[in-house]
């Protein structure tokens, strides 16, 4: 199917992209399951080989790593958190109706986001705005875990743990499970990715994001404003912080799906489906991957059975689609949503092209 996909074509779809209203930069990489078609292109500020902050694609590295450890032998889906995190930690972080639901969370509520912990990113701070508001202006600033659970501490649990049917996004659960996963190890995720996954892959450009003074990752834009939050990224390393390029990111995301990090057989299992935003912006959450919807009216004629592996906030992403064992990775470095639009629509229009 691959063997149809005329440069030609896409080479158009990534200048559509670079032409979508609020957008200003973009990489895309389109590679075939079997090795036998591979291209990039690039639009704007950015280059084929442009170093970017792949924002919360970073989750997928992090369920290769916890299926690493679970191969190993070293911990459990079932687990509880409360064997791995500090009395202290643990103490009021999900309190609901009067009850301390906080023994009941396991690693799996953690990575599937059913904890019902809040999300941090979202709701406002004691001073009446939310971290993502604020760093949206460009006032960057640290969110380490002990900072986050002391707002989230502060709200009201979404649902019980493990609650049926119930899923909703939180960037506090991988700070969590960061954690754990560093007391595990015993050593912090950038050594852990570097460990399970940099060296693993032999990945040269992608690392975690540490040194503040570090500028060779692309900037991103909010609307048509460009951001730089280097203390942020530095801060949030298991939640978003992992810099790499769209061929890296790609050797990556096939390594993630064709055995190379753990047993292939093992995706099946991850894809435990919960409804994570209602419509229109519709996408699944499974076991620690993104599933995209795609209606059938998408491409009636030759259904698409699924899209599946990750966003980023930034504008960044990393898909996968079984019906043509096409891989997508890049980012179109915009966090307002209009990004994430494109980079869709043209995935879509790539998938319909090749079936």
């Amino acid at each position: 199917m691959a063997a149809k996909i005329k440069e030609a074509f896409l080479n158009d779809v990534i200048k559509e992209i670079g032409e979508k209203k609020g957008v200003f930069s973009a990489v895309l990489c389109v590679e075939s399951g079997d090795h036998s078609f591979s291209w990039t292109g690039a639009v704007g500020d950015m280059q084929n080989d442009s170093q970017y902050f792949i924002a919360s694609v970073t989750k997928l590295y992090v369920t290769a790593v916890v299926m690493c450890l679970i191969e190993g032998g070293r911990i459990g889906l079932d687990d509880k958190i409360s064997s791995y995190l500090p009395e202290e930690m643990m103490e009021g972080l999900h309190v609901l109706k009067g009850e301390d639901k906080s023994d009941d969370i396991t690693v799996k509520h953690l990575i599937s986001n059913t904890s019902g912990i809040p999300d941090y990113f979202f709701h406002k701070t004691p001073g009446g705005r939310s971290p993502a508001a604020e760093l949206q202006d460009g006032k960057d600033g640290l969110w380490h875990l002990e900072k986050t659970l002391k707002l989230v501490k502060q709200l009201t649990p979404n649902f019980e743990p493990g609650k049926k049917g119930k899923a909703k996004y939180s960037d506090t659960n991988y700070q969590l499970l960061g954690r754990i996963i560093e007391i595990i190890t015993e050593k912090d995720m950038g050594e852990v990715f570097q460990k399970y996954i940099f060296d693993e892959l032999g990945l040269n450009d992608t690392y975690a994001y540490k040194d503040i003074t570090d500028i060779k990752p692309a900037a991103f834009y909010y609307k048509s404003k460009k951001l730089w939050l280097p203390n942020y990224f530095a801060s949030i390393t298991a939640e978003g912080g992992i810099v790499s390029t769209a061929e890296e990111a790609m050797i990556f995301l096939k390594g993630f799906f064709k055995g190379h990090l753990f047993p292939m057989e093992k995706i099946a299992d991850l894809k435990k489906w919960n409804l994570i935003l209602p419509p229109p912006t519709l996408f699944f959450y499974g076991i620690g991957m993104e599933k995209l919807f795609t209606p059938k009216i998408a491409s009636p004629f030759k259904p698409i059975t699924e899209i599946i592996g990750f966003w980023g906030q930034t504008g960044s992403f990393a898909w996968y689609n079984p019906d043509t064992d096409l891989y997508f990775t890049g980012t179109t470095n915009q966090v307002n949503g209009a990004g994430h639009i494109a980079a869709q629509k043209a995935i879509v229009k790539i998938i319909k092209y090749a079936l």
